[in-house]
């Protein structure tokens, strides 16, 4: 077996291989990490790095490929020209696992989601892992944490390499712009990776989703689903799972309401995410007062909307993990106060028009913070008075403190990846929390 990319999901994927009697072979075009190299050879798996022995690839029975190497590069195409079908290490991982599988996708507030369910089970006695995108890799989970119930957070890049997984609750959130470079500038192309998250299931399993969502809609049409349907919105009060907006409350199949201000996540998006959640209990048979007392004291996951610190009447938020436009939408939306947002990254082709409403209403400064930020500028040169510019998140937070006055909020949230200064948006939200701690 030859595993392609040797992050977590790749290292995982191969310990896992070994241990259930594969020879494995790892290949990475890029610089192994040290701590991944020191696993591999602990575990007496061949591996490479910076560069790929193709006749030693095309010569495996089976490939596993990283999520972030696309379909479409050339590595990709001369395997698949060999006959190879290429798998992700979910789809190998669930070979070795009679688990309940829960499964979690959208553009956005699929951790968010992931994190609440788990939690919702957990405090519910049952024995439950979380992997997948979120950090810890499933192959990982299944080999060294086993569990009844895993609730899988996946990607659209894990998903396009599934070929015979099959969750027994699939929870798809929303489709809205992100990762279209990827998918030929098409979300046609990419609500279709999404969409096969429901691919094999059956009568016996089930479909939560967002009924409100217009990408969703238009895919529902053209997919037959044959698992049963749980659908939530904010506006159709006939669901089994809906939002009140006279009573502000959210309602559970009529047996669970509760008031949003009750609600440990806060903002309209988590309100999508909470319903989500409260449904997937539902299917679980989770008794509904142990759903509402893990719905009031859930902690919110890190670098999402999380609250670092407030300094001289100066609020600061950490939402590295905002890499889209919708995401970003959705921070701003909940923002009460004046805000001082920092933006910025490398762009994923944002169409920063669909902010405009929200900036002109929120937003009293922007701080630029990436490589290149001449669209960002360009977009709200005129609409916002003061936009400047940082290097470092010590110097955005420094215009940030200064910019920001009593009863202010500064905003990380940079609708960006964030490769340009940083490793990842985790580096990105830890450094921003540092600087934010040093003032």
């Amino acid at each position: 077996m030859v595993i392609l990319g040797a992050g977590e999901s790749g290292v995982g994927a191969a310990i896992l291989a070994k241990a259930k009697g594969y020879i494995v072979f790892v290949s990475d075009s890029g610089k192994i990490k040290d701590k991944f190299k020191e696993e591999l050879n602990r575990n007496a798996i061949q591996w490479e790095e910076e560069g790929h022995s193709m006749e030693r690839i095309l010569a495996a029975d089976e490939i596993i490929k990283s999520p972030g190497i696309p379909n479409s590069s050339k590595l990709i195409k001369e395997v698949r020209r060999a006959g190879i079908t290429p798998i992700c290490d979910i789809e190998f991982a669930t070979r070795y696992t009679d688990a309940f599988l829960i499964a979690v996708t959208g553009s956005n507030g699929k951790t968010t989601t992931t994190n609440l369910i788990y939690h919702i089970i957990k405090k519910s006695g049952l024995s439950v892992q979380m992997a997948g995108n979120i950090g810890i890799s499933l192959a990982r989970r299944v080999l060294e944490s086993p569990a009844d119930y895993y609730v899988i957070e996946l990607s659209s890049f894990q998903l396009e390499d599934m070929v015979d997984f099959r969750p027994n609750i699939a929870i798809l959130l929303n489709i809205s712009k992100d990762h279209l470079d990827r998918y030929n500038d098409c979300i046609e192309e990419y609500g279709k990776a999404k969409f096969r998250i429901i691919k094999n299931q059956t009568e016996e399993d089930a479909f939560i989703y967002f009924q409100d969502d217009k990408e969703i809609q238009k895919h529902l049409k053209n997919h037959l689903i044959r698992a049963k349907q749980y659908p939530f919105s904010l506006k159709n009060k006939e669901l089994e799972g809906f939002y009140d907006k006279e009573q502000q409350t959210i309602n559970i199949n009529n047996k669970l309401i509760m008031s949003i201000h009750d609600l440990a996540l806060k903002g309209m998006h988590n309100v999508q995410n909470s319903l989500a959640a409260g449904l997937t209990a539902k299917v679980m048979d989770i008794r509904k007062e142990g759903l509402r007392e893990s719905l009031i004291d859930f902690t919110n996951v890190e670098h999402r909307l999380e609250f670092v610190a407030k300094v001289n009447g100066i609020e600061f938020i950490n939402d590295s993990k905002a890499t889209n436009i919708n995401a970003v939408w959705y921070a701003l939306e909940s923002m009460e106060n004046p805000t001082v947002w920092i933006v910025g990254g490398v762009d994923k082709g944002n169409n920063y028009d669909e902010l405009m409403d929200l900036v002109k209403e929120k937003v009293k400064a922007i701080i630029c913070l990436g490589v290149d930020n001449s669209k960002i500028i360009e977009s709200f040169k005129g609409v916002v008075d003061t936009i400047v510019e940082a290097k470092s998140a010590m110097e955005a937070v420094g215009y940030g403190y200064q910019l920001g006055k009593k009863g202010d909020t500064v905003l990380l949230s940079p609708a960006c990846a964030s490769f340009d200064l940083f490793e990842n948006y985790e580096d990105r939200g830890q450094k921003f929390k540092q600087a934010v701690r040093a003032l």
